[in-house]
């Protein structure tokens, strides 16, 4: 069985209301993390960046306006089968990009045939998995602080 789906979706990383330009993003999700998805994005001289956030979260946001904090997705107007922003933020820095809608659901169609919305408990695994997270999370602060 296959525990991965990837996908390169070309985003608008919108710098100011002036300026933007197009960049690959990778989405990706894993069985043995089911209820994140990754995106990840590299500008040109930085490496590259990646967030973590909820794959319902991104499911949500393709409808309506989701999301607190340093995680927000929204669809960028009216039109249901428009773009969708997605808005990380640090402190007072962010970053929003702005993609097409059909790639952002063409993804989670095939996260949802991976592993069904609603069934992310079942996979036997899964506390092992979320306890090897957390404690490399926090190795990963001591080390920082």
């Amino acid at each position: 069985m296959r525990e991965t789906v990837q996908a390169e979706v070309m985003m608008s990383f919108l710098v100011s209301e002036e300026l933007s330009f197009r960049i690959p993003v990778e989405l990706r999700y894993e069985a043995c993390d089911p209820y994140a998805v990754r995106l990840t994005f590299h500008l040109p001289g930085d490496a590259p960046v990646t967030w973590a956030f909820g794959r319902e979260l991104l499911i949500d946001g393709v409808g309506r306006p989701c999301g607190e904090g340093d995680v927000r997705v929204s669809p960028a107007g009216s039109d249901l089968l428009g773009d969708v922003l997605i808005r990380l933020q640090v402190g007072g820095d962010q970053a929003l990009f702005r993609s097409s809608t059909a790639p952002i659901i063409a993804f989670l169609d095939r996260t949802d045939k991976l592993v069904p919305l609603g069934q992310e408990t079942a996979l036997a695994d899964f506390d092992t998995h979320l306890d090897e997270a957390l404690d490399r999370i926090l190795a990963e602060e001591q080390s920082a602080g």
